[in-house]
């Protein structure tokens, strides 16, 4: 299974707007620039936020991103599932049922068992996503830093925090 580096960045965007005074949202190309990432690609992940809920835009001159919901209500897997979607990462094809000893139709009366492991992997997989919140990470970001790096990074986002204007 491979999560794509949207994922990566979706989640370093939405954890940074964890410390976002009330009012002020970041633009994606401050966002982009704090991550270096490119801008174009930073949008399309912050539009697949929003278009799940997580995040909140705002258009105009004093436009932005900001989070939806708490950050005890955001967990890795809606950020996932937003971004690289909730298609299973393994899809049976019955292949049991090909070839020259292929099984019957009617001879596969119950799952194909490798399918029904890799669902139970999934499901695990997705369960250990879901316990995790942003609100955990924000913590735990506070806890290995540094108070110069905290410093660095309430400054910056206190220079880069636009105020919102009308929501979309």
């Amino acid at each position: 299974m491979q999560i794509s580096k949207g994922v990566e960045w979706a989640a370093h965007a939405a954890a940074m707007m964890i410390a976002l005074p009330e009012g002020r949202g970041l633009k994606a190309e401050a966002l982009a620039r704090y991550h270096d990432v490119p801008t174009a690609y930073m949008a399309k992940q912050l539009q697949a936020l929003s278009k799940a809920g997580i995040i909140q835009s705002s258009r105009g001159a004093h436009g932005g991103y900001r989070l939806a919901k708490l950050a005890t209500d955001i967990s890795l897997w809606d950020i996932t599932a937003a971004v690289d979607g909730r298609t299973p990462a393994f899809r049976c094809t019955e292949i049991r049922q090909n070839g020259p000893c292929g099984l019957k139709r009617k001879d596969c009366k119950s799952p194909c068992h490798i399918a029904a492991s890799f669902a139970v992997a999934e499901a695990a997989f997705r369960n250990s996503l879901k316990a995790v919140t942003l609100a955990d990470l924000g913590g735990q970001v506070v806890r290995d830093s540094t108070p110069e790096h905290l410093t660095d990074v309430m400054t910056w986002l206190h220079e880069e925090a636009q105020p919102l204007s009308e929501t979309s």
